[in-house]
């Protein structure tokens, strides 16, 4: 599939942590609780770590239990896609960057209204940009 932002492999090593390119690119995953991003609630908007496009927002953010960022719905539609995922001998809906193709996580139906989904995101796959606070 043709994507807005392509680059080599090499180039994703050099702009990626082994991590980040472990996840993002080779669609792995990180353990549960020790992502970055799992317990934090401060205010703000997570965008793809590969392409800097917006995905997520705090607001629409919930504590699933399942140690890994969870989001009841995209705050960008438009960015995010989804893929049918039958590896290690699951079936699962994949999420991906629209942008770069980035494997970003798994959306589950068990999320709580108004959509019933669980956008189940890696932490090593975005990046959050906090909201900014005036007066400070």
């Amino acid at each position: 599939m043709s994507r807005i932002i392509e680059k080599s492999d090499a180039a994703w090593r050099e702009l990626l942590t082994s991590i980040q390119y472990h996840v993002a690119r080779e669609k792995g995953t990180e353990r549960a609780f020790t992502g970055e991003y799992w317990n934090t609630w401060d205010k703000g908007e997570y965008h793809c770590v590969c392409c800097d496009a917006p995905l997520f927002a705090s607001e629409h953010k919930f504590d699933a239990g399942c140690g890994w960022p969870s989001f009841w719905t995209a705050a960008e539609a438009e960015n995010v896609e989804s893929a049918e995922d039958n590896s290690h001998f699951m079936r699962r809906t994949e999420v991906l960057c629209h942008q770069c193709g980035a494997h970003l996580g798994h959306v589950f139906e068990d999320g709580p209204q108004p959509t019933g989904l669980r956008y189940c995101i890696n932490s090593a796959s975005i990046r959050f940009i906090p909201e900014e606070r005036s007066g400070d």
